[in-house]
């Protein structure tokens, strides 16, 4: 059965930095895409950033230029590294793999104060 545990959500004031974690088991990772979802109170599910196994990269033009996704096969885990954090990054981040099927992660908070 397919799990994946995130970690690294919490408290941090504005300009701060985060680093979440996603680690899967279950799937031959380094085969999957996978990437990062986040939503806030009242809104959708939003593509954070998405990570294929080829490499390819796509991120929200929100976090472009702040965020910055990575993966260790090795580890069969994904990484979402986030600086100069914003008050409105403020949601659960919610992990997600795409190999025959589709996962997604429990979601980690991630709340950012002014």
């Amino acid at each position: 059965q397919v799990q994946l545990v995130e970690s690294g959500g919490g408290l941090v004031q504005a300009g701060g930095s985060l680093r979440l974690s996603c680690a899967a088991s279950g799937t031959i990772f380094r085969n999957d895409a996978a990437g990062w979802y986040r939503q806030a109170p009242g809104e959708q599910r939003d593509l954070v950033a998405f990570i294929t196994s080829g490499g390819s990269i796509t991120y929200a033009g929100s976090v472009k230029g702040r965020f910055t996704i990575s993966r260790d096969n090795a580890k069969n885990t994904v990484y979402l590294e986030m600086n100069n954090l914003k008050p409105e990054d403020t949601a659960v981040y919610y992990c997600y793999v795409r190999g025959s099927l589709r996962y997604w992660g429990q979601g980690t908070q991630v709340t950012v104060s002014s």
